[in-house]
């Protein structure tokens, strides 16, 4: 099959229902007065506000969408792309006309990686919110994959994620304050055929996410995920495919490009599965106060995201249960930080 790789904000997933769902597992908890909230309103602006906003793969639909209306409400905005040439020079154009700061960042390279985090937080004059949002897409017969085809996936995924936290968190720490922002998929951590390359990349990103969340809290970093369903754009025509093929397969290889194509379609039926629409979830979340964002929230307008959330809201009282039989309770507690 054709390599038509593309690394951009990643929102492939399968489809939820009509409204947002956000999880009920817990956000974490303010010291020493923190209240939980299970819902963020949609299209609110609460006054937590005038954050200085990192987000990486801000030239895909979801990434440039959430630069676009952060800036509007009034946050200073650091968007990162692997490069202002080529395909991404009309987003750069874009983020200069938001007045974002445009920063040239590879995640699945140290240096540029480094580099990158740098460079924005000296243009932004400090750092508030990173919004881990580059990822790439993959879809075909799981047998076909290399390894190396795989460790692609993984490398923008997974571990560009660790690269942009070991080269943020320093800072954020230091200040004793920040939020961390995920984008999941709805399909995380529920495998369906012929995604079982992407799925296993997004649990494992859970999976960082998670241990994160508990490791950062005392330093007063609070973090989320974002879980959206499939949307509409170019990020499922840049999806990686395994260039072997096997005739053991020719019916289910056949059959991947028209069902592609028709889920594209069926999306575009629906009016609001947009990537506007996952951007005022993320905004929302992250201008809510302190300790009072949930962990997982589920963004779609399509099907399944009512079943996602009883999921999360499952793995949450799992997750606590673990946590006290291990005298780790307290690691849901966040610091109180600055006031």
């Amino acid at each position: 099959m054709e390599d038509r790789t593309r690394i951009e904000d990643d929102q492939a997933g399968l489809p939820t229902p009509g409204r947002v769902a956000c999880s009920a597992q817990r956000p974490l908890r303010s010291s020493p007065t923190g209240h939980a909230r299970k819902e963020v309103p949609m299209g609110t602006s609460p006054p937590d506000a005038g954050k200085r906003i990192l987000i990486t793969g801000a030239s895909g639909a979801v990434g440039y969408a959430t630069c676009e209306l952060l800036t509007k409400r009034g946050h200073r905005i650091a968007g990162t792309l692997r490069s202002r040439g080529g395909r991404s020079s009309q987003a750069a154009d874009g983020l200069d006309a938001l007045g974002a700061a445009v920063i040239e960042m590879d995640v699945t390279d140290d240096a540029s990686v480094e580099r990158g985090a740098a460079a924005a937080i000296d243009a932004l004059g400090g750092l508030d919110v990173v919004f881990n949002n580059a990822g790439i897409g993959a879809y075909g017969v799981q047998e076909l994959f290399t390894a190396d085809e795989m460790h692609r996936v993984f490398d923008v995924n997974l571990y560009g994620v660790q690269r942009v936290m070991r080269a943020v968190l320093p800072h954020l720490r230091r200040q004793g304050a920040g939020t961390i922002v995920y984008t999941s998929s709805l399909i995380g951590r529920v495998s369906i055929p012929f995604y079982a390359t992407y799925c296993a990349s997004k649990w494992a990103l859970e999976a960082l996410a998670q241990s994160y969340r508990a490791e950062l809290a005392r330093f007063g970093i609070d973090s989320f995920i974002v879980e959206p369903g499939a949307l509409p754009t170019p990020f499922l025509d840049g999806m990686l495919e395994p260039r072997d093929a096997s005739d053991d397969y020719a019916p289910e290889a056949a059959a991947l490009e028209p069902s592609l194509r028709g889920m594209v379609g069926w999306l575009e039926s629906i009016a609001e599965q947009r990537p506007e629409m996952v951007a005022r979830i993320v905004a929302d979340v992250i201008e809510a106060p302190r300790g009072e964002k949930p962990f997982r929230v589920v963004a779609d307008r399509s099907g399944m995201g009512e079943g996602i959330a009883r999921y999360n809201e499952a793995l949450g009282q799992v997750t606590r249960a673990l946590y006290a039989a291990n005298g780790m309770e307290e690691m849901l507690t966040l610091n109180a930080g600055p006031t």
